[in-house]
């Protein structure tokens, strides 16, 4: 029988005798199994993982031999065992632990190799069964990752396949023993990986709850460092929480340009978002958005592509220079050819698809742009986070179709039909500007397009000049829409002295009566929604 030695602990160097191996991801596994055997380690296994050593060739001792009792109930009760858990907790420097395991005949384990049930990629999939689920919660790993990081004193813990050549890498150059400094570090890793599992099981049993949590665990993956953040001077990263979901910006698919950074990946969002509430706004037609700093410059919806992308272009042309491009159908030749046409510069192109000629037309303009596609699926994310130093602030996200049926007509003429379509085009164009905001837009050559918008500015009023001298002559007979109510008659005599025939705004201000009765003296229609859209 191998026997425990009492060691000192400020001894940082562990010879490994024995290893327990039970992954799910095999990848590597024979390899790293095949190295342990030549330096004489004794490998405990389970199940798949022991049949996959075993089948390789190498020499493996079940765990039902070292506990003395068969796996069982589907695998879920295999290495819940004193004789698994005494040889990871064990202190190898505290004689009554060495006691212990000898009176008992437990033995030490020096490595665990484990890396954990695939719940996340489970969920994932489509028409998963809360059954399905379930039986991917794994319970003896997570307990096994804990017991061995606990333990890094005396025990190495790797949960994942990219940590085997530093292992290997150390256990040559220390003729098969682990340093304090690595066993530190996985143990590090193995708490991060198992606070990752949890949250994510967490994040799938409250996802009905329509009540915010009084707790919130959220697991992430860096994905991508990124070459610095807003500035050169800030490092980023970028990090994706649970699986990457069909149809996220994180998980389309690029087809051309170089990596995108810090802003492109702000921005490509944003615009991402809006012509999906575009597609929301007016379902049967085409949706385009240009984007600078989050603020669309241009956006509008129209019978093709070509037209809706020509139009958002044509929103502020010399804001969209540079800027970001997104549509919610797929590009055709056509559209690539007005998104290319001399005088036009992007950063990104983002689409559901891309024809096979008008994909290589974009890659053949710039050698840098960056080519997304999307598909068609629409995640279901229902809240967004933002981070303050210290803590988060969380929310559900403004998800509101806009509805001119229950839009109130507060004073002027009636609306045509025409105008209320229009208005709903407009109203999430406008709510994904920054507060505060208004824009002017309306009816141009049979599509709705954003004609010219304030936005950030620390007062209506500043919004409402802004968005005049966007829209300049287009602002005459146009329909303005503004995130919030106008505190006064100020702002909306602004528009009104344009030439805006149509004011929307959600109403609620005290002075709310100040604007309907310049509107009714002015002939100008006022419609309240009763949704406010603030974007900070």
């Amino acid at each position: 029988m191998m026997t425990a030695h009492a060691k000192d602990a400020s001894d940082s160097v562990v010879q490994v005798t024995r290893a327990l191996i039970s992954v799910s991801d095999k990848a590597g596994i024979v390899d790293l199994a095949r190295t342990l055997a030549d330096l004489g380690v004794q490998i405990i296994s389970t199940g798949g993982t022991a049949k996959a050593i075993a089948d390789a060739g190498i020499a493996v001792t079940g765990i039902e031999e070292v506990t003395g009792f068969p796996e069982m109930m589907d695998g879920r009760v295999k290495t819940l065992h004193p004789k698994i858990h005494g040889g990871l907790l064990a202190r190898r420097d505290d004689k009554s632990h060495l006691d212990s395991m000898e009176t008992h005949d437990i033995l030490p384990i020096d490595l665990v190799c484990v890396n954990l049930y695939p719940f996340e990629a489970t969920i994932a999939r489509d028409g998963v069964t809360d059954e399905e689920a379930i039986e991917q919660i794994d319970i003896g790993g997570p307990s096994m990752v804990r017991s061995a990081a606990k333990n890094h004193q005396s025990v190495a813990i790797v949960t994942d396949p990219s940590q085997y050549p530093a292992l290997l890498e150390e256990l040559r150059n220390n003729n098969g023993s682990t340093t304090m400094e690595l066993r530190r570090k996985l143990a590090a890793d193995a708490f991060t990986a198992t606070a990752h599992y949890d949250s994510a099981i967490s994040a799938w049993m409250t996802k009905d709850q329509t009540e915010l949590p009084e707790k919130l665990s959220i697991g992430m993956t860096k994905i991508d460092t990124l070459r610095y953040g807003e500035n050169p001077h800030q490092s980023a990263a970028l990090y994706q929480t649970g699986q990457a979901l069909p149809g996220t910006l994180i998980n389309a698919k690029q087809h051309h340009g170089k990596p995108l950074s810090f802003n492109n990946l702000n921005d490509a969002s944003a615009a991402l978002e809006l012509v999906r509430a575009l597609k929301g706004a007016s379902p049967t037609k085409h949706g385009a958005c240009v984007l600078k700093h989050t603020n669309p410059c241009g956006a509008a919806c129209a019978d093709t592509n070509h037209d809706a992308v020509d139009a958002a272009i044509a929103g502020d042309p010399m804001a969209a220079f540079g800027g970001i491009l997104a549509t919610n159908t797929t590009v055709d030749l056509q559209t690539a050819e007005r998104i290319t046409a001399e005088g036009t510069f992007f950063e990104v192109v983002i689409a559901p698809s891309y024809d096979a000629d008008a994909l290589e037309l974009l890659k053949s303009r710039w050698v840098n742009l960056r080519i997304l596609e999307v598909g068609d699926s629409v995640p279901n994310i229902t809240r967004e986070m933002k981070w303050i130093p210290g803590g988060m602030l969380v929310q559900d996200r403004d998800l509101v179709i806009p509805d001119p049926e229950s839009w109130v007509h507060a004073a002027g003429p009636a609306p045509s039909d025409e105008v209320l379509g229009a208005a709903a085009v407009l109203e999430p164009i406008c709510t994904a500007l920054s507060s505060n905001a208004v824009l002017i837009g309306g009816m141009d050559n049979g599509r709705v397009r954003l004609f010219g918008a304030g936005a950030g500015q620390m007062d209506r009023v500043a919004s409402c000049m802004g968005a005049v001298r966007k829209a300049g002559e287009h602002s005459k007979g146009a329909i303005a829409v503004s995130d919030a109510f106008f505190p006064f008659n100020d702002g909306p005599q602004i528009l009104i002295d344009a030439g805006v025939k149509v004011i929307v705004h959600p109403g609620g201000s005290k002075r709310d009566t100040d604007t309907f009765e310049l509107c009714d003296a002015s002939g100008v229609t006022c419609l309240t929604t009763g949704v406010r859209h603030f974007r900070h």
